[in-house]
């Protein structure tokens, strides 16, 4: 398969905690034209089977601190049972998948973060350079789509949990190393809200100059801020496009787009 362009698509728990999203969401994926990557956060499975297993889930400034109990269940449920729903649904869709950690054909090689000034554990990284493009090519030229989950390891025998967005980005960022690349953020909302109550209240273009005037008045805060950090990193290093959307709208033109200003 001659490779002109390259779509990677980032899911996130909303959707994944969400049977009917999921559902709808792996039906418009499949029909998506062209080689293409999967890429998908873990949901709230991870914290039910943490309290099954009678493990305290602790969260700091929104992150899940993971310590070596709670590295073996994000790797149980993100890598395994997440993952394979996933890879089960697109082969029923007709899409033909493979799913994948980061240790997996050495696809995502991360460092552990340093544990100051908060000390999250497990947690990893990830230069863009590490993301294996050599076998994401052998791949999509095969007409296989990756699906990629947010567990990476350090190339030393260690596992590591990741965040999704980060994976997403650094995936996009290595795959237009491939061909030009288009990366779209999908989860429940339009797209990033002035108001977020208000779904027609959305905000067309982020550029880095308004980005930080938006989160200095609050438009933007919480989990948004550093998901438009990984948006605006990727277009600043090779990717084509970047989008951020409803999962509903993957297949036109709804939602933010994120790019540099030198861009535009």
């Amino acid at each position: 398969m001659d490779i002109k362009e390259i779509n990677v698509v980032k899911i996130g728990g909303n959707v994944i905690d969400d049977p009917s999203a999921l559902n709808d969401f792996i039906g418009n994926f499949a029909n998506m034209q062209g080689p293409k990557i999967l890429v998908h956060g873990g949901g709230k499975e991870a914290t039910r089977l943490s309290k099954a297993l009678g493990i305290e889930t602790v969260m700091i400034e929104g992150r899940r601190v993971t310590d070596r109990e709670t590295i073996d269940v994000v790797t149980m449920t993100y890598a395994g049972l997440i993952n394979k729903r996933i890879v089960a649904m697109l082969q029923a869709a007709g899409c033909d998948a493979l799913g994948f950690s980061g240790a997996d054909g050495n696809l995502i090689k991360a460092s552990k973060r340093a544990p100051n000034p908060i000390d999250y554990g497990y947690v990893g990284d990830i230069n863009p350079a590490d993301v294996n493009d050599r076998l994401l090519k052998t791949l999509l030229e095969s007409g296989i789509t990756p699906v990629a989950c947010a567990i990476c390891h350090d190339g030393n025998g260690m596992l590591l949990n990741c965040n999704a967005d980060s994976v997403a980005s650094a995936v996009a960022i290595g795959s237009s190393r491939i061909a030009p690349t288009l990366l779209t953020f999908c989860f429940e909302k339009a797209g990033v809200l002035a108001d977020v109550d208000d779904e027609s209240s959305l905000i067309p273009l982020i550029t880095e100059e308004n980005f930080d005037s938006l989160k200095a008045d609050g438009t933007i805060a919480k989990g948004m801020i550093p998901k438009l950090h990984n948006a605006l990193d990727a277009a600043g290093k090779g990717v084509k496009a970047v989008r951020i959307c409803k999962a509903d709208n993957l297949l036109n033109e709804v939602g933010t787009i994120v790019k540099l200003s030198s861009l535009q």
